[in-house]
């Protein structure tokens, strides 16, 4: 089974705790895997809204599960990736966000699966692996 990427959606779904299906996931996930995959964007997002918040308890939180996880780069092969995506939504009439996009290709560059609730956007991109963990495990 390939590796698995959270989305900022999933990511901040499972800071929060509020939904014991998530929260299971996260769970056994972790004691398979021993850490969470996510984008330098994704902890881009979930850093500017805490800061926005000036919630400074969450932020030393998120911070642990950062030196906790993997924290994948925005490297140039991601960057082409990403052009790549653009380019073929911009065709299609279908843009998503910069953010999507730079999500997408990480999980794409790196082969992981990603996971989250906004299928919406992401399953207009050609080959990505989704995965939702509001679904009983």
């Amino acid at each position: 089974m390939p590796q698995a990427m959270l989305d900022t959606d999933t990511l901040s779904e499972v800071m929060k705790g509020r939904d014991p299906i998530v929260a299971q996931h996260a769970q056994n996930h972790l004691e398979r895997h021993k850490r969470f995959n996510f984008s330098i964007i994704t902890r881009y997002e979930i850093l500017r809204g805490l800061k926005a918040k000036d919630a400074t308890q969450q932020i030393i939180t998120f911070e642990a599960r950062c030196r906790d996880s993997k924290v994948l780069p925005l490297t140039d092969a991601v960057v082409l990736r990403a052009a790549e995506i653009y380019a073929d939504l911009h065709r299609l009439g279908r843009l998503i966000s910069d953010a999507d996009i730079l999500i997408a290709a990480t999980a794409l560059t790196y082969d992981m699966t990603l996971i989250t609730e906004n299928s919406d956007h992401f399953r207009r991109i050609e080959s990505l692996r989704l995965l939702s963990w509001r679904s009983p495990a």
